[in-house]
């Protein structure tokens, strides 16, 4: 895979070659087990209900989803920001499925993906973002690097994709 260039916001998914790539992505991650609600093995069929459901939400607005693009105009990295929240809560969004592929890890992708996440939030008039990541599995200095907040840590939260119980760690991020 050629090194990512571009980060944009996807306003609609549904672009086959697209969704084909983000189940790539997807695939890729949990088998190099990253714990995103999926156990390995990862086909193909569940991978695209999952982007389906997401290409639905993006479509209501409920959702935004940004991906990075390699040379080749291909997906290789994605982030979501969930912006519909119950009615005490419109001003906060959830971060959720900061995904890159390994191939692609360690230049800078996975904060570019979350300095785009947090501009869409604020665009839609959100002020506070959170979000949930594996605790030790990577994600954590990236998140303190970019100044997000530690709120604490729950154990025995979920399962890691090849089993065995993983604690999950909070973060928040005022805009």
């Amino acid at each position: 895979m050629n090194t990512p260039h571009s980060v944009t916001q996807l306003l609609a998914l549904t672009n086959p070659d697209d969704i084909s790539a983000l189940c790539e992505v997807l695939i890729d991650c949990v088998d190099g087990g990253a714990s995103v609600s999926f156990m390995q093995p990862l086909s193909h069929a569940p991978a695209e209900n999952f982007w389906l459901g997401v290409a639905k939400s993006v479509g209501l607005g409920e959702r935004a989803l940004i991906v990075a693009r390699d040379n080749s105009d291909h997906i290789v990295g994605t982030v979501q920001v969930i912006l519909r929240q119950p009615e005490n809560q419109p001003h906060r969004a959830d971060i959720s499925k900061l995904l890159v592929h390994r191939n692609v890890r360690c230049h800078g992708l996975g904060a570019a993906l979350m300095a785009a996440a947090e501009l869409s939030a604020k665009a839609a008039g959100k002020r506070v973002l959170v979000l949930d990541t594996a605790t030790d599995g990577g994600a954590e200095n990236l998140y303190e690097r970019l100044g997000w907040q530690l709120c604490g840590r729950i154990p025995d939260y979920a399962l890691w994709p090849s089993g065995g119980l993983c604690a999950t760690t909070i973060y928040y991020k005022h805009l």
